[in-house]
């Protein structure tokens, strides 16, 4: 077993080639087995551990800095850099982190669970390192999806610029090359990455430049006659002309080709791009047959690849299907998603409506904005984007949408609390970012069918809107039903009561009416009032509830700070109502660490337990009295 000989990295150093193969095999099973169990990113990790190998085996981590992109091809890092014994908790309540995490370990040398940040990262780390005057090296490994985001190439761009000795390794899993292309890619790289190339490229240029007169002219054309070259065979000049030296393509799963390489490179004196060749799933037939199902998954049988089975459809799908029923009524629906199709549940809207589907990649900027030149044609876009990864896009949101008023639709996921990808990925913030925009309405469903009738909704509207809604299991919305236009800004009661007034958004409707049944036990009478808008909100049917009601509790699962709950104190201000006692609940000001949904709401006190003790404390009620509530979920 060599996986159990790796302490540290510098074990790795000490195997020879046989057992380094033996030892990427081992992870291989490793990491297949734990995912199986845990859920997580599958196929991007098994095509990367040849690579995570060889980078270990020529670099000193973490005297020297590995920085992952996305961070969640780091699973065989992690094992090799001492953390072996504890992958058994990965993505579990304060376990392992499904990505590189600063705190978590000295060998995780930048935080990376959005993509395409680790040139831009390394190349401040470089200069840190070079003000500081220390000594050691620098490597981002980028896949190729990555690479499709604006802030990748602002970084060649800087790099490019600044010739520091910067180490970028594109992983590249999308391409493969056929044996002739592949011979023909490793012989050009073989005579073109040398010692002996490099060495004649630059005496060649010396020798050039110190012929008189003719000097110039010659070396300009002996130039053009080597880009030509390199340019027909080699897809690298993009990069050569951003300032990198560009070397490959490389067989991103022949340990020793890629330690050859990586050590002939590790000290060239500017940037380096070293393009590798892999294949998602390596070495696991069902991950390299449907490498996007494996992208992120739950549990599986190993065996046969199938997912265990939930029973149930997700919030992504039922937005998808209730999106396809728009777009069949109306053809002015269009869906842009940022490299997410089926993440977002637009897989069905895809195969129905292929014209009308638009993937930009890794680029929320850019989706933002070309929806809103489609908005200025006449077209619906619905922009079907993660809450966290939609924070990308802040500011073409405020100028090139909300700005300009255009009817330009986000179709917000995994917003509140996610879950196993923890911090990065939790989306606590989108109420707070998006209310305070001029011109936006904001929802949120309290279940599925609202969530068809707010998208039916913001198709009739005029103007920007944003719909939020979870991550997780959902009910089929009846065959039938028919999907109704909501006033906007019109809130719902749900229960009535005259003790205490609970206004609930989202996903916090339903405990906070469970709430309201648990208090009605305890003798306490609740209003329980679905918001549905944090903009606008209802002020009409809040002010009248006020009237005799003055106790007021506010239910989000967004922060509090800036959320629905800041918006109902603004409106009451701003109306002179101050003769209440109100209290807050939302989302704690911190980030929200990984774990099981139901225990970080619970943590959070998101429940229906904590709801009502906490309208019970509001009231004045004893603590004792509090402790008498159950919660028999």
């Amino acid at each position: 077993m060599q996986l159990e000989k790796i302490k540290k990295p510098e074990d790795i150093k000490k195997l020879t080639p046989p057992e380094l193969k033996e030892l990427s095999r081992e992870l291989r099973e490793a990491i297949i087995e734990r995912v199986a169990i845990n859920g997580g990113h599958l196929a991007s990790n098994l095509g990367v551990i040849d690579l995570t190998i060889a980078l270990h085996y020529v670099f000193n981590s973490p005297q020297d800095k590995i920085i992952w992109d996305v961070g969640h091809q780091s699973y065989a890092h992690k094992i090799l850099t001492g953390r072996a014994r504890a992958f058994s908790t990965l993505r579990q309540y304060r376990g392992l982190s499904g990505f590189p995490k600063i705190e978590e370990s000295p060998h995780d040398a930048f935080g990376t669970g959005h993509s395409s940040t680790s040139i831009s990262a390394a190349l401040g780390i470089i200069e840190g390192r070079d003000q500081k005057k220390e000594s050691f090296k620098v490597i981002a490994v980028i896949g190729d999806g990555a690479m499709t985001a604006g802030l990748a190439f602002e970084g060649l761009n800087h790099a490019g610029h600044l010739q520091k000795d910067l180490i970028v390794i594109l992983n590249d899993n999308e391409m493969s090359i056929s044996p002739n292309v592949g011979a023909l890619s490793a012989y050009l790289n073989r005579i073109m990455t040398g010692d002996l190339y490099t060495k004649f490229k630059k005496e060649t240029k010396h020798f050039l430049e110190r012929i008189p007169k003719v000097g110039e002219p010659v070396l300009k054309m002996a130039q053009r006659a080597e880009d030509t070259f390199k340019g027909f065979f080699v897809p690298g000049m993009l990069f050569e002309e951003l300032g990198f030296e560009y070397v490959g393509p490389v067989d991103g799963h022949r340990i020793d080709v890629l330690i050859e390489t990586l050590d002939r490179f590790k000290d060239f004196p500017g940037p380096v791009l070293i393009h590798t060749i892999t294949k998602k799933g390596k070495g696991y037939g069902p991950a390299e047959k449907s490498p996007w199902i494996f992208h992120g998954i739950g549990p599986f049988d190993i065996e046969t690849g199938s997912q265990m089975p939930s029973g149930h459809s997700t919030y992504s799908e039922i937005f998808g299907s209730c999106l396809v029923r728009l777009a069949k009524e109306d053809n002015r629906v269009v869906a842009i998603t940022a490299a997410m199709t089926e993440g977002t549940g637009l897989a069905e809207f895809a195969r129905t409506f292929p014209s009308r589907l638009y993937d930009v990649g890794i680029a929320e900027g850019h989706a933002v904005t070309f929806a809103a030149g489609l908005a200025t044609r006449g077209l619906k876009p619905v922009v079907a984007v993660y809450s966290t990864f939609l924070q990308r896009a802040y500011d073409e949101i405020v100028h090139d949408v909300c700005l300009q008023k255009l009817p330009v639709i986000f179709a917000i996921d995994r917003a509140g609390i996610v879950g196993e990808d923890g911090p990065t990925h939790n989306g606590a913030f989108d109420l707070s970012y998006l209310r305070h925009i001029p011109n936006m309405v904001v929802m949120a469903p309290r279940d599925e069918t609202e969530l068809g009738n707010m998208l039916k909704t913001a198709v009739h509207y005029n103007g920007p809107v944003a719909i939020r809604y979870p991550r997780g299991a959902a009910s089929q919305i009846p065959d039938g039903t028919e999907f109704k236009k909501i006033n906007i800004g019109e809130s719902e009661i749900l229960k009535t009561g005259g003790d205490v007034l609970i206004l609930a958004i989202g996903t916090a409707v339903k405990p906070a009416l469970h709430a309201g049944k648990l208090l009605d036990d305890m003798g306490i009478n609740a209003c329980v009032v679905n918001a549905r808008f944090a903009k606008p909100i209802d002020t009409p049917l809040i002010a009248s509830l006020v009237k005799d009601i003055k106790y007021v509790l506010t239910v989000e699962e967004n922060t509090v700070l800036g959320g629905f709950g800041s918006a109902v104190l603004e409106q009451l201000s701003a109306m002179n109502i101050t003769d209440l006692k109100i209290k807050l609940l939302g989302l704690p000001d911190t980030f929200i660490e990984q774990g099981p949904q139901s225990l970080l709401r619970k943590m959070a006190g998101l429940d229906a337990d904590k709801i009502a003790r906490e309208a019970l404390m509001l009231i004045g009620k004893t603590r004792s009295m509090a402790d008498k509530i159950s919660v028999d979920e």
